[in-house]
């Protein structure tokens, strides 16, 4: 039986920024795709962006869902502080897909200070006015400005989702993957891998830092750095087992979700 730390030290061997468990199957996932979004189910959304949340935060959550023609908009207000939605748009890439599909969830400290990003990349893609490579640079330019902050306290962004499919690598590298990957994000502004002793660069056993935007604004520039924690092996199979049905939906929707 694999230890956390065991499986941990696999996902940065494999991954920079998630953990990759996948089969031979999957090689297609490499492939480039289409750029055009549709408007996803509302309940399928909906169900999917609260699995990204602990069990007890999600009766009160609020529920954001992504009109491609607009943006992000509230499908159900909830009343604790916390914010859940899927991502479609992993802006750092400079690349409009329509198969990255990852629910993400933040406390309210990432609600106010990081969620607003995703919010605006949305925007500007559902609006039709701008290239992929001008959110990027836009949104480089409004960090640099200060129009984007750093979160303000520590928190935390939960992604215990059943499954995701994203980016396997540094904004220079392009291919997506699905993977069943449930973990913890703490917000980490700024700071390294060096800075939390995991060195060389991440490669040493224990939670590691991963900060996409650094690429581009330098390491110790980037405010929106995160803490990776992974669930253990036997947390991260009951969560998949708790969500047969919610990863059969999503793979009957989209079959590049299933793994």
């Amino acid at each position: 039986m694999e230890t956390m730390t065991n499986l941990a030290k696999k996902y940065r061997q494999t991954l920079f920024f998630f953990v990759i468990l996948f089969s031979a199957a999957q090689s297609f996932a490499q492939k480039p795709a289409d750029t055009k979004l549709e408007k996803m189910p509302a309940g399928l959304e909906t169900d999917y962006a609260l699995s990204a949340l602990p069990p007890q935060l999600r009766p009160g959550a609020t529920v954001y869902l992504l009109d491609p023609s607009k943006g992000y908009y509230i499908g159900r207000k909830g009343s604790n502080g916390f914010i859940t939605f899927v991502m479609r748009t992993a802006w750092e890439w400079a690349e409009f897909r329509n198969d990255v599909i990852t629910a993400i969830s933040y406390d309210a400290e990432g609600a106010r200070t990081i969620f607003p990003v995703y919010e605006d990349a949305a925007a500007m893609r559902a609006s039709g006015k701008f290239t992929a490579l001008q959110v990027r640079n836009i949104i480089i330019d409004r960090i640099k400005k200060g129009i984007y902050k750093a979160p303000a306290r520590p928190g935390i962004s939960y992604m215990l989702a059943p499954v995701m499919r994203t980016y396997t690598a540094k904004p220079d590298q392009h291919d997506v993957m699905t993977m069943h990957m449930p973990h913890y994000m703490f917000y980490a502004p700024y700071l390294t891998n060096a800075d939390i002793g995991n060195i060389p660069d991440g490669q040493a056993d224990g939670p590691f830092l991963v900060n996409p935007e650094a690429m581009f604004l330098g390491k110790t520039k980037a405010p929106y750095g995160y803490i990776i924690v992974p669930e253990g092996e036997k947390e991260r199979a009951k969560i998949v087992a708790d969500n047969k049905v919610l990863l059969k939906r999503l793979a009957d929707y989209r079959p590049f979700m299933k793994n």
